[in-house]
Formats: C-alpha cells, structure tokens, sequence
C-alpha cells in the first residue's frame, strides 16, 4: 500500500487517539481551519495540513505538506521562539497502525509546538475582560522590535498597487459565488472604494514603499495568535505564500485592531498604534489605517466564503454569517475612509 491510499479521514482518526502519540497522552482535543487540522494534548500541539489546493496556496502533495512544514517551524521561530520544536512524521507501522514516530513509512507530516495557555490567548482575555494596557503596550513594544529588525522589502509601487487590485478582485469573486447571500450594490460600492484609495491616495502608499517600510512580517496577525505570555509570544504565521507576508508593519497592525474589534475590543487598535508609533516615529494617517482595516476585513470574508467549497451545503451557515459580519465591518470603515481624508487635508 502507498502512502497515497491512506485518506485524511484515516490520519485524522489515528491522530485523534492516545496511542498515535509517543507519549500516549490522556486526552487529545481536535481543532479544524479553514487548511489544517490542530491536535491538542495537555503539553503539546500538532498541526497538520490538509491535502488542499488554492489559487494562493498548494499543499495538494505530501512532499510540499513537508516543506511547508518546515518553512512554518523556520518562520514561526522569530515570534514564537521555544515553542516551535519539529516537524514530525506520522508513520504507518509495520502492523499497519498510524503513529508519530521514527519508525515506518511516512504518511503525513505535522509540526510539533509547546501547547501555550489557553487563558493567555489575546482573544480569551478580551472576551473575559482581563486584558491589562501594559499588556497591550508589551505586545505593541515587541512588534516594533521585530518590524524595525526586519530587513526593508525591494519592491516597486507598481508591483505593489497590482497585487493589491488582484486581492480586490479575488475578494470580488469569491462573494460572487454566493450572489444571492450579499446585496450586490454593497459589495459594488465596497470593492469600488477599495479601488478608488488606490487611484486617490496612492502617492501615500508609494511614499511608504519608497521609504523602505514594506517587510516580511506574520501576514496572519490575529488576536488567535497572540499569548500574552511575558514577553508576548506571535505564532502561526502564513507560511505558505511569502508574497502574502510582504507587509506595511501598520497594515499588519490594523489588520489585529479590526479583530479586535469585532471582537468588541475597540480600545487596543488605537492603543497599539499609538504605542508603536512612540517607538519607531511611524505615525500613518487615519485615511490609511481605515483602508489597511477594510481590507483587511474583507480578506477574511473571502477566507470564510471559501471555507465553503470543503462542505456540504447544510453546513455553510456558520461561514456564510462570519462572512457578512467580516464585510459589514469591512464596508463600515470603507465609508469612514471618505472622512479620514477631509480630517487629514
């Protein structure tokens, strides 16, 4: 038997049992995403990747499951060091049983991290009310560190207005596969004001490039993946697409208070931009951080939308409703943008 013939629903009912684990631990809890699945015991997280292609990703092989694997331990260990260990192999025996090992042929491979604290999760401690403002001000501080230490990105304004329309334009059609779930004059008005920030306040973008600001960043800076833990630790970056880890530092930024947000967290957006920008003298104006943030709300909807071609049409509720909240919000700070910019002038 090949490798190939062992499906996922096989490796994700190995990996759900104690005896898959070398150290056959008492309990194992699953988390599926919209690409992998997580799998949790008390000391240690397993992260595996589905066998799924995307026009911005390909984990359809074995063999580019590992390598992604790899770059995911290699580019997490600059936020999250200590937690990151290595890149396991699930191994199908020689009594024909899925396990991590070293023994067998491999079947799958999963990256190895310490389990962090669930109740140090950025988005626990919004939700129970105990996020403290030196918190957000560590969180902001180590940010900063790791942006200014991050080397500038060579890349032209015109490469970058490009890849900015080709994301408006992935945004636009993945909400045109569920055209009867969206009012299409909404998503009209959204996507065209996305489009005329680039036509009118382009030069600032430019200006931004020019100055040497892009960098390689996280590309996934969501309160999920922040612990608070002393100093912060940033996990689960996009690994699969440096393109989409080309970043403004402050986009990255608007990006969490937007999850923030719709967390109900409107306080630390504006706090941690004030607090990175005490460190590193960049002070963005409001027009931009309200673009970064629409955008960035948009890209989530689509994730959510795409979510839905893995499921079976009864289960497309849940992603459907995360996607209108993602472009209610997006559309609420694309009508703020209009604003910002008279305020700036």
């Amino acid at each position: 038997m090949v490798a190939q013939e062992i499906g996922l629903e096989e490796k994700v009912a190995a990996l759900r049992g104690p005896h898959a684990y070398p150290d056959a631990p008492p309990s194992v809890e699953v988390i599926e995403t919209h690409m992998s699945y997580v799998f949790l015991t008390p000391t240690h997280a397993y992260k595996m990747k589905k066998p799924v292609r995307y026009d911005f990703l390909d984990f359809s092989t074995l063999e580019l499951r590992r390598h992604n694997c790899q770059e995911e331990l290699r580019l997490n260990r600059r936020l999250a060091p200590g937690i990151y260990l290595e890149v396991q192999a699930l191994r199908r025996t020689s009594a024909g049983s899925l396990q991590i090992g070293s023994e067998g042929e491999a079947v799958e491979w999963l990256v190895q991290m310490h389990r962090l604290p669930k109740a140090d999760m950025l988005d626990e401690r919004i939700r129970h009310g105990t996020l403290t403002a030196p918190e957000i001000d560590g969180l902001a501080d180590r940010l900063a560190v790791f942006y200014l230490d991050a080397p500038s990105e060579q890349i032209s304004y015109t490469e970058h207005r490009a890849h900015l329309v080709r994301e408006v334009e992935r945004d636009r059609a993945a909400c045109a596969a569920h055209a009867g779930t969206f009012d299409p004059a909404s998503l009209a008005r959204l996507f065209g004001a996305h489009l005329d920030f680039l036509d009118e306040h382009g030069a600032r973008l430019a200006e931004r490039i020019a100055a040497g600001l892009l960098v390689e960043g996280h590309g996934d800076l969501r309160p999920q993946h922040v612990c608070l833990l002393q100093p912060p630790v940033v996990f689960d970056c996009i690994e699969f697409n440096r393109r989409f880890r080309i970043v403004d530092p402050v986009a990255e930024l608007a990006y969490l208070a937007m999850e923030c947000e719709l967390l109900g967290a409107t306080h630390i957006g504006p706090r941690l931009l004030r607090r990175y920008a005490a460190r590193t003298g960049d002070s963005p104006p409001p027009v931009l951080i309200d673009f970064y943030k629409s955008r960035s709300a948009a890209v989530r909807a689509r994730l959510c939308l795409l979510h839905t071609r893995e499921l079976e049409r009864a289960s497309w509720d849940r992603w459907l409703q995360a996607g209108r909240r993602y472009l209610e919000l997006a559309q609420r700070y694309a009508g703020e943008i209009g604003g910002a910019a008279a305020a700036d002038r």
